[in-house]
């Protein structure tokens, strides 16, 4: 999901939010983007002296062109070898960086039916449906995820999330899961600060302030506590 996207306000929150979400979902991540970054830096290496790098972010053939001939080879090399899990992962990490999200589900599916037992094909499936704003679905593939690592508290947090923005919010079931996540990682400042934004938006102010607080001890700087501090002095 673009920033422009997540720059809307809960209560007047909008920074903390923003900042929160990229947050959140930068942390099951960002193994995403290692295969589509060595083909970038291998280009990058074979170019001349002060040569202006090769971007490692959006789809080449949008700038005129055309796609980097290692991005086409790994994607044709996915499509000649079904059977080959890594060449399947790597096909569905690069069209997810250039947010094809349809054509990478469609690899990390090949790599589930490959190897059911891995956790990565299923977590990048709740990812790549979660960036395409398909929450249902993405609570759906956090959900075996968790089956398989019930103790992960940055994956329960995003599937926290999957509730907290679906049309109807199911606040009641994003609380749970944040509290979930906070269980199992009592100082998780994204699990403390999306819980915050909840309470908020359930005008929940007892334990908007008790989390806030909790929010605090871990980092006084978070922009949700100095969000809510600065709305405080202004009383």
């Amino acid at each position: 999901m673009t920033a422009e996207k997540l720059l809307f306000g809960i209560g007047g929150i909008v920074i903390g939010f923003a900042i929160g979400f990229l947050f959140a979902n930068s942390v099951n991540r960002s193994a995403s983007l290692g295969n589509v970054a060595s083909v970038a830096s291998n280009s990058n290496a074979a170019l001349p002296p002060n040569h202006p790098p090769i971007s490692q972010e959006g789809d080449d053939s949008s700038q005129g062109g055309g796609a980097l001939p290692e991005v086409t080879a790994a994607i044709e090399k996915a499509r000649r070898e079904p059977d080959n899990y890594e060449a399947q992962m790597t096909a569905g990490d690069l069209y997810y960086q250039i947010q094809r999200f349809d054509d990478a589900l469609k690899f990390y599916e090949i790599a589930n039916r490959l190897r059911p037992a891995e956790s990565e094909p299923i977590l990048k499936m709740g990812n790549t449906n979660f960036d395409a704003e398909r929450y249902e679905e993405a609570e759906r593939w956090y959900s075996v995820a968790l089956k398989k690592k019930p103790n992960d508290a940055n994956v329960r947090t995003d599937l926290g999330l999957t509730f907290f923005l679906r049309t109807p919010r199911d606040i009641e079931r994003a609380i749970k899961e944040y509290d979930a996540a906070l269980a199992i990682e009592p100082d998780s400042e994204i699990a403390l600060q999306n819980l915050a934004l909840a309470y908020r938006e359930k005008n929940d102010q007892p334990n908007l302030e008790k989390t806030l607080n909790k929010l605090s001890a871990v980092n006084p700087k978070n922009p949700v506590v100095l969000k809510e501090g600065g709305k405080e002095n202004e009383k």
